[in-house]
């Protein structure tokens, strides 16, 4: 009897770099799961094509739509399960569920879904950048939130999915800035009874000046992928800092050369993927694999690769 594979994929522009199907690879052999995980290339300047694009895949045998790697010997394919969702769709993702979990409605971006059939309720969002990225900070790194003052530089998806679990980690303050502050003031203004409750001190401020001293700093601005500098002054940083990128590869290497230069300590954010990417599988499969040996596999994979510095 062949071995039936669901299908997952990741969604976005650009996919070509993305280690998720690396990663979910990973995952399926060492938890014993059936699936296949590919990407899928949306096109951004098309009105309405990434929801076209992701619901011809979910409405498709999984492997027709989108881009996969041969079936393996003694399988077929399964239907289309899920997908993960990178930049810039986020905030459609969002929009194209019917059910959201809390987090997602929080930050009112997915990059995960679900695709449950309308008699169980239909499409579920959920994002789990914030709890990938809290996950890496705190187990990862071995750096506690817990009464600290954090700087997140960026409104965009991955900022708005990572606000809600860093305030959920209890820092002492968070401060958000981004180029255009509309936008900061209503991601704060959406996590402000959150903060509230938790009794985190939560605020906007310029790009220019958003302080001095912070414990963490964290990009998740498009800075890195546009090749920018650093958007903020060094003042920002202290010796001894955790300067954390949400980028991975070599777009993240001039942030992190310039939070050490500074005497920061640097990380990008292969850990934040891998401890994300666990939290998608966990939704999809009910099971949370073990992410270390992913984590180190992945770094020695793009190492060879000349994408990545030595792990932080």
């Amino acid at each position: 009897m062949p071995l039936s594979l669901d299908h997952y994929l990741v969604a976005g522009n650009p996919v070509a770099h993305s280690q998720s199907p690396f990663i979910h690879a990973m995952f399926a052999q060492a938890t014993g799961q059936a699936l296949r995980y590919g990407r899928l290339l949306c096109p951004i300047d098309e009105d309405g094509g990434f929801a076209r694009r992701v619901q011809a895949f979910a409405a498709s045998a999984g492997g027709e739509v989108g881009e996969f790697d041969p079936l393996p010997p003694g399988s077929v394919s399964g239907p289309a399960r899920g997908c993960n969702i990178t930049v810039p769709f986020k905030f459609e993702a969002f929009q194209l569920a019917a059910r959201h979990t809390e987090r997602a409605l929080l930050a009112q971006a997915a990059n995960v879904l679900s695709f449950e059939p309308a008699t169980r309720g239909g499409w579920l969002a959920d994002n789990t950048d914030g709890a990938g990225l809290v996950r890496d900070i705190e187990h990862n790194a071995a750096v506690p939130l817990a009464g600290q003052r954090v700087l997140l530089i960026g409104a965009g998806g991955a900022a708005a999915g990572a606000l809600g679990p860093l305030i959920s980690a209890r820092p002492v303050a968070i401060v958000v800035c981004n180029r255009t502050a509309e936008k900061a003031q209503a991601l704060v203004a959406r996590h402000g009874d959150w903060a509230s409750a938790h009794r985190v001190s939560l605020s906007v401020a310029p790009l220019h000046q958003p302080g001095i001293g912070f414990d963490i700093v964290i990009n998740g601005s498009a800075s890195s992928l546009q090749a920018s500098a650093p958007p903020v002054p060094a003042t920002a940083l202290r010796a001894g800092s955790l300067a954390l990128d949400m980028m991975y590869g070599t777009a993240a290497h001039p942030y992190l050369a310039w939070a050490e230069s500074h005497g920061a300590r640097g990380r990008d954010g292969l850990g934040m993927l891998v401890e994300q990417a666990a939290e998608a599988f966990l939704l999809w499969r009910g099971v949370r694999p073990e992410t270390a040996p992913v984590l180190a596999a992945l770094r020695q994979r793009l190492a060879g690769a000349g994408a990545v510095r030595p792990a932080p």
